[in-house]
């Protein structure tokens, strides 16, 4: 492992959410991540899209976001604190791929490593592929390079959003968000 932790590197974090009340979840799931995880601080967030899912398509749509960290945990420990958090809000992991989810927590990017551990995959599988991460990304941070995979802004090039719907927020709810960090 680097040294990157002890000084602390920004994760990137997806969020996606299709029951419920996936909006409220994925607004609570910032707050959760700047409080419940120690060592880390909230630093930025997208705006909430409304997508179709990726997998099965007899499921509710997806309310999607993308979270920026500035953390100082190793990374199976922050993938950890991300499951421990899926876990309070009643994530149940049965070895469904892609069916709906109460709250989904992905560790997309941490620093600028790439790791092949087990139960982790930093960047994570499949990012390249899907506008519902990389659209929110581009919004956090334009001139990020994805490691192994080339520049955010080329990638988003190959999407046109058509299937993200952007969700109004009210502004007081990204302020507190971002100021509980």
């Amino acid at each position: 492992m680097s040294s990157e932790p002890a000084r602390g590197v920004h994760a990137f974090i997806g969020i996606g959410a299709n029951l419920g009340d996936p909006e409220t979840q994925v607004r609570d799931s910032f707050a959760r991540l700047a409080h419940e995880l120690p060592q880390t601080r909230l630093i930025g967030r997208s705006r909430l899209f409304r997508n179709p899912p990726m997998g099965p398509q007899d499921q509710p749509d997806y309310v999607n976001a993308v979270a920026r960290l500035h953390t100082r945990l190793e990374p199976l420990d922050l993938l950890a604190g991300l499951q421990a958090i899926e876990c309070a809000c009643g994530r149940e992991r049965d070895g469904t791929r892609w069916g709906p989810r109460l709250l989904d927590l992905d560790l997309l990017l941490f620093g600028e490593q790439s790791l092949d551990l087990p139960g982790l995959k930093v960047p994570h599988a499949g990012i390249a592929e899907r506008d519902f991460v990389i659209l929110p990304l581009l919004e956090l941070a334009p001139s990020l390079q994805i490691p192994g995979v080339g520049p955010l802004e080329r990638l988003a090039q190959r999407f046109d959003g058509a299937s993200l719907i952007p969700i109004a927020e009210p502004q007081e709810a990204v302020a507190t968000a971002e100021g509980r960090g």
